[in-house]
């Protein structure tokens, strides 16, 4: 397992999800902030790399929730896939949440499915 900061503790790999179309959900919303927001978003996901995953809630399904008291309640959703990897599904701010954890529940559904998928070797 890679470690990685001073504390010893377990580096996290951060990757997205990528839809049937290799479209990223979360890409799609990051690339829509402002600037000052997506620097927000940027030092969270460095955090949480990092193994820092406060402020996070599970929101039903396997998908968890991470939220940013910062401007209009800024909202990360992600499952994680095992100790040392999360993905990104979605991003929202709280006037969107109940939307965005229905697509983030959907969107880790198919990617559990699509990764027991390739694990057993069909298509």
């Amino acid at each position: 397992m890679p470690f990685g900061n001073i504390y010893g503790t377990i580096m996290i790999e951060i990757r997205e999800y990528l839809d049937s179309q290799d479209q990223s959900p979360f890409a799609d919303w990051f690339t829509a902030l402002n600037a000052t927001a997506a620097v927000k978003i940027a030092v969270h996901l460095k955090r949480m790399e990092l193994g820092n995953l406060s402020n996070v809630e599970p929101v039903g399904e396997g998908v968890l929730e991470k939220k940013i008291d910062w401007g209009p309640g800024y909202r990360i959703y992600f499952g994680r896939d095992g100790d040392a990897l999360v993905v990104l599904l979605v991003g929202s701010d709280k006037s969107d949440q109940r939307r965005a954890i229905r697509h983030a529940q959907a969107y880790w559904q198919d990617y559990r499915k699509r990764r027991r998928s390739i694990e057993h070797g069909a298509d």
